[in-house]
């Protein structure tokens, strides 16, 4: 019996929802390994023999190419290679280009084996799917687009006690910093690649947030913030694309609010272990084609991600999906969530406008900084701290 290929991933991958069909297409088994966002980073860039495909995000790729744990791809033996968009291939103009881990930076392989945004025949991570992330906001009462319109709303005293972060420091520790310098709070050189000196003025902020009962304890999984905006815990949060469709599901009226200063994006890719050789190496390459060749970029364009080939996903989309989810267009009818149920609203607008608009409105790319062990350590101070002030809340209730 063949070996499965082992594909090392996180939640963000609707892999359930694929499994079956790209078993069926491509003729071999598949085992998904799924990790929370720091294990799956650690994993990848320490047991390269426990798995095949490492699929998580660019701003993970640094530590786990310093390891070597990776190997270069070919994109000779991409079959949709010249159909990536320009976001995931290219830097950005003069004047438009985002603070953060870019993908564009760090994706081509150097003759040296340093990565840059050089076009060469290999690359570090293939790049799969995309998006443009802010906060999510309780309508009630509210229109997001008009009374919501910076990333200073996650500070305004009005949302004391109903506001909280998501727990990973490459993602979180900038919605907080957005807010921090939009609000005037905080001043930074380079908000991508902060200085020891920023993040701990940043922590310090945080943690006064905490104590003063602002903040509440961050959330970890894309599904909690969805019960705790239900029970009215929370008003405002950072929040994930598939989070949201949940949420509108499930009958909670949210928005995604669009910060006139820009989104926090990130963009998600698959490596290939360095210990792949042979016939594992080729269905590997099997595997990478077929993720690109359309219908995977269908399923995860009903959680709201785009694909970096989308032209090849518009084929296997309803041109009421594709309006909706790409072009930002009224839902003309009830569309369905990647589990096939009624998720959208008909006359529903998705926040932001287009593709092509939110792209050209980024802030900033989720990032690992110079300083991510210190960022990781000084984080977890924060997280500690508003689980505790969040338990003590609950024994005195």
């Amino acid at each position: 019996m063949t070996e499965p290929l082992r594909i090392l991933t996180t939640e963000i991958q609707p892999w359930r929802f694929l499994k079956d069909r790209a078993e069926a297409d491509l003729g071999f088994p598949l085992e998904f390994i799924e990790m929370d966002f720091n294990s799956a980073q650690r994993t990848a860039a320490l047991d390269p023999s426990s798995y095949d495909i490492y699929d998580q995000c660019f701003h993970n790729l640094d530590i786990v190419w310093y390891w070597r744990a990776v190997q270069a791809i070919d994109t000779r033996r991409i079959t949709h290679w010249d159909d990536l968009d320009e976001l995931s291939r290219i830097m950005g103009t003069s004047g438009r280009q985002a603070l953060g881990d870019v993908p564009a930076s760090r994706l081509f392989v150097q003759h040296d084996m340093t990565l840059s945004d050089s076009p060469s025949g290999q690359i570090s991570m293939l790049p799969t799917f995309y998006n443009f992330d802010s906060f999510g906001v309780e309508t009630e009462g509210l229109d997001v687009d008009r009374d919501i319109r910076s990333w200073a709303a996650l500070l305004d005293p009005q949302w004391s006690g109903r506001v909280s972060l998501v727990d990973e420091p490459a993602i979180g520790l900038f919605d907080l910093a957005l807010a921090l310098s939009a609000s005037g709070q905080m001043e930074f050189e380079n908000m991508g690649n902060m200085s020891v000196a920023e993040i701990d003025a940043l922590i310090e902020h945080g943690k006064s947030l905490i104590h003063a009962g602002h903040l509440s304890p961050f959330w970890l999984r894309a599904d909690e913030p969805v019960e705790r905006f239900m029970n009215g815990e929370l008003k405002l949060a950072s929040i994930w694309s598939p989070t949201i469709v949940e949420m509108k599901r499930r009958g909670i009226h949210v928005r995604q609010a669009r910060p006139l200063e820009g989104y926090r994006a990130w963009h998600g890719g698959m490596c290939l272990s360095r210990l792949l050789k042979d016939d594992k190496l080729d269905r590997a390459y099997e595997w990478l084609n077929w993720y690109l060749d359309g219908y995977a970029g269908s399923v995860v364009a009903r959680q709201g991600y785009y694909m970096s080939v989308p032209d090849r996903v518009k084929a296997h989309m309803s041109e009421a999906e594709w309006d909706y989810w790409y072009e930002g267009l009224p839902a003309p009818q009830e569309l369905v969530d990647v589990a096939g149920r009624p998720a959208i609203r008909p006359g529903e607008t998705r926040s932001g406008g287009s593709r092509k608009d939110r792209a050209h409105h980024i802030a900033i790319w989720n990032s690992t900084m110079d300083e991510h062990n210190y960022v990781v350590r000084r984080w977890s101070e924060l997280v500690d701290l508003a689980a505790a002030k969040g338990r003590a809340q609950r024994r005195a209730s």
